[in-house]
């Protein structure tokens, strides 16, 4: 399976801040969207950086009362790995489960085209174990 049938069955649309915006909205942000992470673009929708509640925690610990006026270049992982529509869902699983992160982007010839998250990939992985579990139930009945 590809990430491309995840965007197909949840969508592309992506949640994007700019990196000069304030933590204090960035929080506002992933409330009001009940989602873990921004991706931070550029003017040509390319990925320059990626804003976590993780990262946001740990800031809070290292700034205090100082975070909430911050910008997003302040605290972003710049250095982003991305994933394309083509890629492989279980290639996508393991290069996150290794890295220890939980939300990817997804960019195809240098636009951002949507975002999975680590959820994303196992909710997809566990309909298609159950769908190949029915049909090989169906096939021992079928076979008797």
């Amino acid at each position: 399976m590809r990430v491309q049938h995840i965007l197909t069955d949840k969508g592309d649309h992506v949640t994007k801040v700019s990196s000069d915006e304030s933590i204090r909205t960035t929080l506002l942000r992933l409330k009001t969207h009940n989602i873990g992470a921004l991706v931070v673009t550029d003017d040509a929708h390319g990925v320059v950086g990626i804003i976590s509640e993780r990262d946001l925690v740990r800031a809070m610990v290292d700034h205090g009362s100082d975070l909430p006026d911050m910008v997003v270049a302040d605290l972003m992982t710049r250095d982003v790995r991305t994933c394309q529509p083509s890629d492989d869902i279980e290639d996508v699983m393991d290069e996150m489960t290794s890295g220890r992160f939980r939300h990817m982007p997804v960019v195809e010839a240098g636009v951002l085209v949507g975002i999975v998250s680590i959820g994303d990939l196992v909710k997809h992985r566990l309909r298609e174990l159950e769908t190949e579990a029915t049909a090989l139930r169906e096939y021992v009945t079928d076979y008797r």
